[in-house]
């Protein structure tokens, strides 16, 4: 099988709902699809259970958080790549998955385009190239919905660190690509609609306060002293991170990814 759909819900019928329909309606049909309910009282399970046929496993049980239920998804994915798309988030066309795979593609890590239902023209900023530098991954990652992860990098190196609240997902992206140098790919598609009111969006500080941790974990101490100098005296903690905040760290990311690449 080529692909598992992991779907994280939480008293979110509606948005299930769309990305449920969004889902039985691809053309494409080498996956199948998972659903994780954290126990919801909305009616989100009576959906579940009307959309049941189309699901190769659903559970609607209490959970730890969000990447709790994925790592759930996860353990019983038989899929060669993983897609999570949550509640919802939907795809952006019936031909999607079908234009993904047919490319042909082997990377470890696939991603394409991110938009949203009233921008359905324009790409939101994610990384969209296919040389991604330690500076890139600082301020920026992959749109979580719009990628399709091998199965066997999790195996490999882990799953998701369920300390975290709102990083864990960009701290997979970022080990896997820069630390342990797994392959990627950049897909020219747009992939998903995604629901533009999640959980990061609205914890800003939660969020830094995680990334700091990795950053902690892998980087020198002069470029995180200067990233976090640079956030309080700009008084941006509260904002989404800006290309424009990085612009001062860029030489010194650089001169890190080039120390690194000669020890």
């Amino acid at each position: 099988m080529k692909l598992s759909i992991i779907t994280v819900n939480l008293n979110n019928k509606d948005g299930l709902k769309k990305t449920a329909e969004s889902i039985i309606t691809q053309s494409f049909n080498d996956f199948e699809w998972i659903v994780i309910d954290g126990g919801s009282t909305d009616g989100s399970k009576e959906l579940i259970e009307q959309f049941s046929s189309h699901m190769s496993y659903w559970v609607s049980e209490p959970d730890k958080g969000i990447y709790n239920a994925m790592n759930k998804g996860i353990k019983v994915a038989k899929g060669e790549y993983l897609q999570f798309l949550n509640s919802g988030d939907y795809l952006v066309s019936e031909n999607t998955l079908k234009k993904v795979f047919s490319l042909g593609r082997g990377e470890d890590i696939l991603f394409g385009n991110n938009t949203t239902p009233n921008r359905p023209s324009g790409v939101n900023k994610s990384i969209h190239t296919n040389t991604i530098y330690c500076s890139d991954l600082i301020h920026s990652s992959f749109c979580h919905q719009a990628t399709f992860i091998k199965k066997e990098l999790f195996d490999k190196y882990g799953y998701y660190d369920e300390s975290m609240k709102i990083s864990s997902d960009w701290k997979f992206f970022f080990e896997t690509i820069l630390i342990h140098k797994c392959s990627y790919h950049y897909i020219d598609i747009n992939i998903v609609f995604y629901d533009p009111n999640g959980i990061s969006s609205k914890n800003v500080e939660t969020r830094e306060r995680e990334r700091r941790q990795v950053l902690e974990e892998h980087l020198p101490d002069y470029v995180i002293a200067d990233y976090f100098q640079h956030l309080r005296t700009n008084e941006v903690m509260k904002y989404p991170l800006s290309q424009k905040i990085f612009a001062l760290l860029y030489k010194s990311v650089r001169l890190f990814e080039k120390i690194k690449k000669y020890q």
